[in-house]
């Protein structure tokens, strides 16, 4: 009796053992990740980005630069609107959302990323992990996985996120981005994390992103003519349609549509031009926001985007940011004219 009690102590204390030598703890991870961040000088990494935050799921391929300290490159490009593919860059002359296809460019006088949580970007995952002190931490086989509170300037409908790293690595291996309900709204799923990689020195210069596309991509969507495809927003905060007016430009045919009900706004639509050359950039006195399907720039009272060939600015004094938003990503239903 006294041996089989003898060795069942055995057997526990040396359980005991092997847990406290076993899985690091969630400060262990935390501190291993502020040290890989800091020895880090730069990475590349590829990731797909699924997003149901509107009508359809849409899906972007995302590659991502970065060199310490602060430039990125994050290309978005998306199959149902390959001639829309975007990118942001950030370098010591701003933050810029590109469109090189269109020879189009925005300028943000902007704190991205660090004014906002990116479930793509390495340094915003370890960031909204430190600041969060009720994170909640698990252990898989394979991966560590924080339960994040999220930090979306002008979209409260997203809260949480769920991010899994590598044991091994500590590299991201997917992002879960939830809303108030604990639903994924949004999936970033890694299919590389190159954390010794090299760059060119004009890797991050706006003059070799925006000739990033192929020549023939901008001659193909030079010679697209044709009628402009009117959209519609399937969600109008209370407003109902109450005018639509048709006029011509310079450039091409343009439609003002007017909504009115609880809160006014009204949504202005135009063929996209492409631009013969490199021109200044568009200064904006506002922030990136990514509606699901397009990147756009966002102020106070207006959000500017390009999808599917046409420009659009919807513009309200009474939409809340968050209402802003939620109208634009609903900017789907079309109508050819």
């Amino acid at each position: 009796m006294k041996m089989k009690i003898s060795g069942l102590l055995m057997l526990v204390g040396l359980v005991i053992v092997l847990a406290a030598c076993g899985e690091k703890t969630q400060e262990d991870v935390v501190a291993d990740l502020k040290k890989t961040v800091e020895k880090m000088d730069g990475y590349k990494a590829k990731a797909e980005m699924n997003m149901n935050t509107g009508q359809e799921q849409q899906t972007f391929q995302i590659n991502i630069w970065h060199k310490k300290d602060d430039m990125y490159r994050v290309g978005l490009s998306n199959k149902s609107d390959e001639k829309g593919n975007q990118i942001i860059l950030k370098n010591d002359d701003g933050v810029f959302v590109l469109t090189p296809a269109l020879n189009k460019s925005f300028k943000f006088q902007s704190e991205w990323p660090q004014n906002s949580s990116q479930p793509y970007l390495y340094q915003s995952l370890i960031q909204d992990i430190e600041k969060d002190k009720e994170a909640e931490f698990e252990v898989t086989d394979s991966h560590y996985v924080f339960k994040t509170k999220t930090n979306y300037q002008s979209n409260n409908n997203l809260p949480y996120q769920e991010i899994y790293l590598d044991k091994k690595s500590l590299h991201p291996a997917q992002v879960k981005v939830l809303d108030k309900d604990k639903n994924a709204l949004v999936d970033v799923s890694f299919s590389s994390f190159d954390s010794k990689a090299s760059f060119k020195d004009d890797d991050f210069s706006m003059k070799k992103n925006m000739g990033s596309e192929e020549a023939e991509e901008t001659a193909a969507i030079t010679e697209e003519q044709g009628s402009l495809t009117v959209f519609y927003p399937s969600y109008m905060a209370g407003a109902e349609l109450t005018e639509k007016k048709e006029t011509s430009t310079e450039t091409g045919d343009r439609v003002i549509l007017t909504f009115e009900g609880e809160k006014n706004f009204t949504l202005v639509e135009e063929k996209a031009q492409v631009r013969t050359t490199m021109e200044t950039p568009n200064e904006v006195e506002g922030e990136i926001v990514n509606l699901g399907f397009a990147v756009g720039a966002i102020t106070d009272n207006s959000i500017e985007w390009t999808h599917n060939g046409v420009d659009f600015m919807l513009a309200s004094e009474e939409l809340t940011k968050e209402e802003l938003i939620e109208v634009a990503k609903s900017v789907q239903r079309k109508e050819v004219k």
